[in-house]
C-alpha cells in the first residue's frame, strides 16, 4: 500500500478520525460514468485510434479509471459476438456506447433506443438506418460519417496514376456489411465512368479470402478493397496474397498499408476518434445525440508503402510521393 492509502485505512480502523470507508476500485468505478467501447476489430488494430480518443477525453477532464470508466469489447472482425456485447452494455446501463463501422453500430442501435450511441467512423449513417439525417440524427445515435463513397473516385484515379494503362480492376468487399456493399457499388459505377472493367470479388468470412484470390488470378491488374472489419482484421493475409499475385492494392486506411498494402486514401482515423471524444464529452455533460449533427471528416490522408511498390516493380512518380501524407519504407 502507498503511504496515503495506509493512513486512510488506519484512520478508518481508528474509528472517528475518518468518516468515509475506503472504497474498493469496483465501488469507485460503479459511481463513475461508464463508456462501453464496442470495437469491430482487435485491440492491437484499434490501439492508435483509441489512444487518440482517450487522450482527447483526458484533455476534456475525463481520466480513465479516475473520472470515467471505459469497458472494452472486441469483435475481432466476427459479427456473431456483437449482439452479446451490446446486450451486456445495455444490462450494465453504461452511459454511452462508442462504436466504429456499420455492423457494431447497427447492432448497438438494435439493442437500445435509450442509451446514447456515438460512432467514430461510419460509411453511410443514413443508409444504415442509424440516423434520420446527418443534420438532425433524431434518435439516440450520432457521430462521424466516413464519407467512404465520396472518396472512391479519388482512390480509383490514384490507382490509375500508379498503373498507367490500367484496364481491369478487382473490387473486393464483404457483401454482408451494408456500408462495404455500398462502397462496392460506388466503386463499380466509378470504374465504368473511368473506362475500367470492374471484377467483383465477394468475401463473407476469413476462409473466403484465399479462394477469392485464386479466382482473380490472371484476370485483373489491381485490387480495390472496400473497408470492413473482416478486411481490416485480415489485412496482413490480404496484403500477402496480393503481393504473391503481384497486384497493387488500394485501401481506405493506413493500417492496411502498414500491413504491406500499397496505397490508402481516406479519412484520418485518429482525428475521427479525437472528435468522437468531443461528442462523448458533450453527451456525458447532458447533450442529446438527437440534437448533435453527424460530422464529416476534415482530414484525409494518402499513405504509400514504398517497399511494396519496389517489390511490385512499380516506379512511383516523385509528384505522387510528394503528395503523400506518409511514405512507409
Amino acid at each position: 500500500m502507498g503511504g496515503v492509502r495506509r493512513r486512510e485505512v488506519l484512520g478508518v480502523l481508528g474509528g472517528a478520525a475518518v468518516e468515509w470507508p475506503v472504497m474498493t476500485r469496483a465501488q469507485q468505478s460503479a459511481k463513475l460514468p461508464t463508456i462501453g467501447y464496442l470495437g469491430p476489430n482487435t485491440r492491437s488494430l484499434d490501439s492508435q485510434r483509441l489512444a487518440a480518443f482517450v487522450q482527447r477525453l483526458r484533455e476534456l477532464g475525463w481520466i480513465e479509471d479516475r473520472t470515467v470508466t471505459i469497458e472494452y469489447r472486441w469483435a475481432e472482425g466476427r459479427n456473431e459476438h456483437l449482439a452479446e456485447f451490446a446486450a451486456d452494455f445495455v444490462s450494465r446501463k453504461v452511459d454511452v456506447i462508442v462504436t466504429s463501422a456499420t455492423p457494431p453500430t447497427v447492432t448497438a442501435k438494435q439493442a437500445t433506443s435509450v442509451i446514447p450511441i456515438v460512432f467514430a467512423a461510419l460509411g453511410d449513417p443514413v443508409g444504415a438506418g442509424v440516423v434520420k439525417s446527418l443534420a438532425r440524427p433524431g434518435g439516440n445515435a450520432t457521430g462521424l460519417s466516413l464519407q467512404a463513397t465520396d472518396a472512391t473516385g479519388k482512390r480509383l484515379s490514384l490507382l490509375g496514376e500508379v498503373i498507367p494503362g490500367l484496364r481491369r480492376l478487382a473490387i473486393m468487399a464483404n457483401r454482408d456489411n451494408p456500408s462495404a456493399a455500398l462502397e462496392m457499388r460506388e466503386a463499380e459505377a466509378t470504374a465504368r465512368t473511368l473506362g475500367l472493367e470492374g471484377v467483383t470479388s465477394e468475401i463473407r468470412r476469413s476462409e473466403d479470402i484465399s479462394p477469392a484470390f485464386d479466382a482473380l488470378n490472371g484476370r485483373v491488374e489491381a485490387l480495390y478493397v472496400c473497408n470492413d472489419p473482416l478486411a481490416t482484421t485480415n489485412r496482413v493475409r490480404i496484403s500477402t496474397l496480393a503481393s504473391a499475385a503481384r497486384l497493387p492494392t488500394m485501401f481506405i486506411a493506413r493500417e492496411y498499408v502498414e500491413a504491406g498494402g500499397l496505397i490508402s486514401y481516406g479519412a484520418n482515423f485518429q482525428n475521427l476518434y479525437r472528435r468522437t471524444a468531443e461528442i462523448v464529452d458533450k453527451i456525458l455533460r447532458g447533450a442529446k445525440p438527437a440534437d448533435i449533427p453527424v460530422e464529416q471528416p476534415t482530414k484525409f490522408d494518402l499513405v504509400i508503402n514504398l517497399t511494396t511498390a519496389k517489390a511490385l516493380g512499380l516506379d512511383l512518380s516523385p509528384t505522387l510521393l510528394a503528395r503523400a501524407d506518409e511514405v512507409i519504407e
